[in-house]
């Protein structure tokens, strides 16, 4: 009898584990790509809070990158391991520094300017446990609409309470008027374009006398300015040293954790004077290989924090920071 029961009981279990599999088999989805976690990573530096906001993903065409051939780029990527389906992969990234003195974000993301896939900024900041009103300081590395725009939306200030800083030369090369008659005709529509949009983003602290200018040999909040131009005539990048190490905001000086590494010497089709910003990343990339700073990039992939490393001087690797939780 106890036989009976228990290979009647077994029998029981089998069968609704088969119906319980089934069941599950039928009711669970296909799951598709869900949107990520809040897109905000803090890292500390020293006595220094740096916490990384992440406006969105874009991507570009490998035709962007100029004198390579395109197999090579493609082979590049391929090394990687990057997905080229939507184009060359690359991030927006912002940097909101805490100094303990002060709250200071550095770049601002796209905003609305190139569509929905951007424009995250502000949200992340806002998860990551600040508020826009405590940012007291921008300091912007340059005007394009990708690092401009986050500062304002409908021509209002998006931080209220904040001094916008940019070079003296950048903010010349896009708000004199008689700019646009110094370029090439085929230029002039999509310089123009630009401006309207930078423009757009600063008028709010602009009229509130909250948008100054600075030369190179200045110091904002503890940041010394590094002037980088070349991707455009004012384009600056910014070292704050801590107590434990040297971190440099370095904007746009590269665009590309694959291809601009292993190929350092090819430009973009962003870069305005693309000859000096292929000496100045040869510059900086050869500086920062060699001494070691910490280096904070609103195009490498999110959160853009890590080191750049050479063995030979001519190529480089991207070196991202280790998680820490």
């Amino acid at each position: 009898m106890k036989r009976t029961v228990l290979l009647l009981s077994v029998s029981f279990l089998s069968s609704l584990s088969l119906l319980t599999h089934a069941e599950t088999s039928k009711t669970l989805p296909v799951i598709e790509q869900q949107k990520q976690v809040d897109g905000y990573y803090q890292y500390q530096a020293g006595d220094i809070q740096i916490t990384a906001l992440l406006d969105g993903t874009n991507f570009m065409s490998p035709s962007l990158f100029k004198d390579i051939p395109q197999q090579q780029v493609h082979e590049i990527l391929k090394k990687y391991y990057a997905d080229q389906e939507k184009g060359v992969q690359t991030s927006v990234n912002a940097f909101l520094v805490n100094t303990g003195k002060s709250l200071i974000l550095v770049d601002s993301g796209a905003a609305s300017c190139f569509g929905a896939h951007l424009g995250s900024v502000l949200s992340n900041l806002k998860a990551s446990g600040y508020q826009p009103e405590q940012v007291d300081t921008i300091l912007l590395t340059h005007l394009h609409p990708d690092h401009v725009c986050g500062i304002s939306k409908d021509g209002i200030a998006n931080f209220p309470n904040a001094t916008v800083y940019v070079s003296n030369d950048e903010a010349s090369f896009w708000l004199d008027p008689k700019q646009a008659a110094k370029l090439p005709k085929e230029k002039q529509a999509n310089y123009l374009g630009t401006v309207g949009k930078i423009k757009e983003a600063i008028a709010p602290y602009q009229t509130k006398q909250r948008f100054k200018t600075y030369k190179l040999g200045d110091e904002i909040q503890g940041f010394k300015v590094i002037n980088t131009a070349g991707h455009t005539p004012g384009h600056f990048s910014y070292e704050l040293k801590t107590k434990d190490e040297n971190v440099v905001f370095i904007g746009d000086i590269v665009h590309s954790h694959t291809v601009q590494f292993d190929k350092p010497e090819t430009a973009i089709e962003y870069d305005i004077d693309p000859k000096k910003a292929v000496e100045t990343r040869l510059k900086q990339f050869a500086d920062f290989a060699k001494n070691g700073q910490t280096i904070a990039a609103p195009h490498l992939p999110f959160p853009g924090i890590g080191h750049i490393y050479s063995t030979d001087g001519k190529s480089y690797q991207w070196m991202p920071i280790h998680f820490k939780d």
